[in-house]
């Protein structure tokens, strides 16, 4: 495939327009979050959404990826009817689940109010409907239309926490504000793509369980990897809880936060043209490593300048914009800094593993992450002793990574 560069980069700034405006409002928020809230007001309300996180990638089995290969109406609207229908059953079992855990006092789970135990559900439904339609947008090179919802959906997130927050309402207020973001979000995204109906049942149907089957090889093995990567992101949030208190987990997650942002700000974007380029190559020629080859040299180009400044000056930075009380959070993020550059590198590139069905070599791969993460935190140490263990670990199985997806795209990856 000859990659039309300039096809490449309006796509890649049509979506970046939009992660802009959904990135750049919570990030300008955050200043003023950050000094009417506690560091452990954050990290409870972070945990809460480290949950929902997880258990919306379960919610909708990865069918939503399928739905970038899936361009018949017919086929879309199956989708949706199945996301929908797993959707509403994980709802309700992740509420079930974390309302037992805070029952047995759980270390991790007793951080949590009442209101948040009896929403996680909500949220999980809520996140997994709007992935679900963003897929959409992408199968349709509906760029434009998914960034406006994008921005709909991060403003209103802001607007709404920083005003129940003013209003005194505490950490609830970080609760309340995400999810009436996460629910205007949807609304706009539906009426702004216009998505075929889901047919709604109480079992599924003929045609969504010949879905399932024709696609197993997402939920078989794409499902358990991104449920094991979105874990082991979230792990270390759970792990500084219980090892070294609430505080520790809030200066953690607003560290999480600032080194994530480039990340889905502008690696996001790049995967949602990544995602269309390599699919056209490979089903013309047999392989992406056109797309792959280009796509790697814009993500370094990217990453490495914001890196750089997060590396030598983030205990200030986050001293200046944050509070002075968040100024431990810059030293964490100086020891994550080069992880997260690798992460921002080969995240995207991670989705040559499905257009080449070899969605079981990056499984292996995140069981293996996942043993070095739990490993990394169980070692005796300071919160900055575990932080640089876990940071080494994961940027060495990042190289590897690296050197499998490349091999990936170019076809000559054994599968496992």
């Amino acid at each position: 495939m000859n990659l039309r560069l300039p096809t490449f980069w309006k796509h890649v700034i049509t979506v970046l327009g939009g992660a802009l405006g959904a990135q750049a409002l919570p990030l300008l928020a955050a200043p003023l979050i950050t000094r009417m809230c506690t560091p452990a007001e954050m990290g409870a309300f972070s945990l809460w959404l480290a949950i929902v996180a997880v258990a919306a990638i379960g919610a909708t089995l990865r069918m939503e990826t399928a739905m970038i290969l899936d361009h018949e109406t017919e086929q879309q609207r199956t989708c949706f009817g199945l996301v929908l229908y797993t959707a509403t059953i994980t709802a309700v079992l992740v509420t079930a689940l974390v309302t037992l855990a805070h029952l047995v006092d759980m270390p991790a789970i007793r951080q949590l109010s009442w209101p948040a135990l009896l929403t996680v559900g909500v949220g999980t439904w809520l996140t997994a409907n709007m992935q679900t339609t963003l897929a959409y947008a992408t199968s349709h090179n509906a760029f434009g239309k998914a960034a406006r919802a994008k921005v709909v959906g991060a403003g209103t997130i802001a607007v709404a926490q920083l005003l129940l927050l003013a209003a005194g309402i505490g950490a609830e207020g970080l609760l309340a504000g995400q999810l009436i973001g996460l629910g205007i979000g949807l609304i706009a995204a539906r009426r702004l793509l216009h998505p075929p109906a889901a047919r709604i049942g109480f079992i599924l149907g003929a045609e969504a369980r010949a879905y399932l089957v024709r696609h197993r090889k997402f939920w078989r093995y794409a499902l358990p990897s991104n449920l094991l990567n979105n874990m082991v992101g979230q792990l270390p949030l759970f792990l500084i809880g219980m090892h070294h208190g609430a505080l520790a987990a809030g200066l953690y997650a607003l560290t999480q936060r600032v080194l994530a942002a480039p990340i889905s700000l502008l690696a996001a974007s790049v995967l949602e043209v990544f995602k269309r380029q390599s699919v056209h190559e490979f089903e013309t020629h047999g392989h992406c490593k056109q797309a792959y080859r280009y796509t790697f040299k814009v993500l370094m180009l990217l990453g490495l300048a914001p890196s750089l400044v997060l590396l030598f000056y983030s205990p200030s930075l986050f001293a200046w914009v944050f509070g002075p009380a968040w100024r431990d959070a810059g030293e964490l993020a100086q020891i994550l800094a080069p992880l997260y550059f690798l992460n921002f590198v080969a995240s995207p590139l991670s989705y040559v593993f499905f257009v080449t069905g070899k969605q079981n070599v990056d499984l292996w791969w995140q069981l293996t992450l996942c043993a070095v993460t739990v490993t990394a935190f169980l070692l005796p140490g300071t919160l900055h002793q575990n932080l640089l263990w876990f940071a080494i670990g994961y940027s060495m199985l990042y190289l590897v990574y690296l050197h499998m997806s490349w091999q990936c795209s170019q076809n000559r990856l054994a599968a496992a």
